[in-house]
């Protein structure tokens, strides 16, 4: 065998190696490299007594879930839920029980529906779900949340959060970026946060429950 036959030879060998590690590579990227999202608060209230402005009741408990938090000026979050859809809806809209929860205050109808027609110019809004609540109840979902945050005087905050199947908290103990190393939420004003962190974390925790569901179908093959 010729020099130059072996070395293509090594070289193809070589790819054929390399290819399904740097696959696996790319897709464990993540900071949390499709390990455990971890949990940052427990039992977080749910919002199944709220009004929906859909029309079903919907609920945090068995969806990952965005939720969100638009109170009385849906207006001017506006640019959030564009940089939210661009960016994670579109992504993953489509895996099964995922969902993005909006929190508005009931004068907010009419804005919450026109947001939403606007959604449609960049996926089928089906599963942005808006709901309101008398402030108390309000208040009591996101300080049930335990985060660093809190609501503006519109009931509001740029932030949004994750919410596991079992309607807990899921974030970042460990931030380079945060002063107290605690990630409870995105700020949604961030394009790059959204884009980076965000995307990443929700990577992870799809990643996760997709695993958990081989896992629970391969034991009930046996």
């Amino acid at each position: 065998m010729e020099k130059s036959d072996k070395i293509k030879k090594f070289t193809v060998l070589g790819v054929l190696f390399l290819l399904p590690i740097t696959v696996y590579l790319f897709f464990a990227s993540g900071v949390n490299n499709f390990g455990k999202l971890p949990i940052l608060t427990e039992n977080v209230s749910d919002i199944k007594n709220f009004t929906s402005l859909e029309g079903p009741s919907v609920q945090l408990e068995n969806h990952i879930t965005v939720l969100g938090f638009f109170g009385k000026d849906v207006e001017s979050k506006k640019a959030n839920a564009f940089n939210l859809a661009h960016k994670i809806y579109k992504k993953y809209y489509q895996f099964q029980d995922f969902q993005f929860i909006i929190v508005i205050d009931e004068n907010q109808k009419e804005e919450a529906l026109q947001l939403k027609e606007k959604l449609k110019e960049i996926e089928d809004p089906k599963n942005w779900k808006f709901v309101f609540a008398s402030e108390d109840e309000v208040q009591e979902v996101f300080h049930s949340l335990k985060s660093n945050y809190s609501l503006d005087k519109n009931m509001s905050s740029p932030y949004v959060f994750i919410i596991d199947h079992d309607n807990n908290l899921r974030g970042r103990d460990e931030d380079k970026d945060e002063d107290e190393g605690v990630l409870f939420g995105f700020d949604a004003r961030d394009y790059s946060e959204i884009n980076n962190k965000m995307d990443d974390d929700i990577k992870v925790i799809i990643a996760e429950y997709r695993l958990a569901l081989k896992k629970y179908n391969s034991n009930r093959e046996i």
